[in-house]
């Protein structure tokens, strides 16, 4: 059998499936939105705690809870954290199979470091692992040669890795990419890439021509980075949405770049260096503020 519904009838059945109070949304007009505008970046200020003089502070400094371990190179110090001492330290011949330790953070009685042939190209790099108890190297992998430039850092991002590659404007540069090309991976932990970040404009403006020399998640799961030179901390968060890293932050601190490490008890404290006296630094960093609507933490 055939049943003919009329259109009065059929009108009356689709009234019943709509809920009660239902409406029809706005629906955006095609151009009635500008053009993005980033958002207005915290200026703040850190705070110096202690300062060590240390001759190996050239290129950056890791921390645990007794140690520091400031690194140039080839070569690794370590010292006391209560008393400054000097009590050992690694070497090996300078520009050979360690060319460009440029980075260490410390984990379970290991120093992690980032390591590359920076100023040579084409550039390849590679993780080195040393015992922080007897200062020997342990193990070493090599990724070989990167399109995404020479490791510069790397940090543990949950079970994996996020790290930091940098390319130059100039010196150790390839003349088909420049500082621009500086980015963020993350590897897994056999270090197969997974994915990554585009640095923002305003940060890579301030550290041209060079990168971040430095980088580590925060205790806020923020992601804090310093450039070559400059008396200047760049804090950046995930994007909501997009490849490009949201620049929410800039702290002023008596550090010339390079890289540095947190303290390891999460108070938002880190170990960095100044170069040009030889000096380690204990700062005290300050509180990012509320985060616009388009960034998250990395955790």
């Amino acid at each position: 059998m055939i049943r003919h519904i009329s259109l009065s009838g059929a009108l009356a059945c689709l009234s019943a499936v709509i809920l009660p109070g239902a409406v029809a949304q706005d629906i955006p007009e095609l151009g009635s939105l500008e053009n993005y505008v980033p958002p207005a970046v915290q200026h703040l200020t850190a705070e110096t705690l202690r300062v060590y003089e240390a001759p190996e502070a050239d290129q950056g400094v890791a921390v645990d809870d007794e140690f520091f371990y400031p690194v140039d190179n080839s070569t690794i110090g370590k010292y006391r954290r209560d008393t400054g001492e000097l009590v050992d330290r690694f070497m090996t011949a300078p520009r050979g199979l360690l060319r460009h330790m440029n980075s260490c953070y410390a984990r379970d009685e290991q120093l992690w470091c980032a390591n590359s042939n920076y100023s040579l190209t084409p550039m390849s790099s590679s993780m080195e692992v040393f015992d922080a108890e007897t200062m020997e190297h342990s193990h070493s992998w090599s990724l070989g040669l990167m399109e995404e430039g020479s490791l510069t850092w790397f940090d543990d991002f949950g079970s994996d890795r996020i790290a930091g590659f940098a390319h130059y404007s100039g010196n150790g540069g390839l003349d088909y990419k420049a500082s621009e090309f500086s980015g963020v991976v993350v590897f897994d932990n056999e270090w197969r890439r997974k994915g990554g970040w585009q640095m923002p404009a305003s940060v890579i403006e301030r550290m041209a021509p060079y990168a971040a020399s430095g980088g580590a998640i925060g205790p806020d799961g923020l992601l804090y980075l310093l450039g070559h030179d400059l008396p200047e901390m760049y804090v950046v968060a995930r994007p909501t949405m997009g490849p490009v890293l949201v620049h929410v932050a800039t702290i002023a601190l008596e550090a010339e770049g390079q890289a540095f490490s947190f303290v390891p008890n999460n108070s938002g404290e880190i170990f960095a260096i100044d170069r040009r006296f030889g000096l380690v630094r204990h700062i005290a960093l300050p509180a990012i503020g509320e985060l616009p609507n388009e960034a998250m933490p990395f955790n």
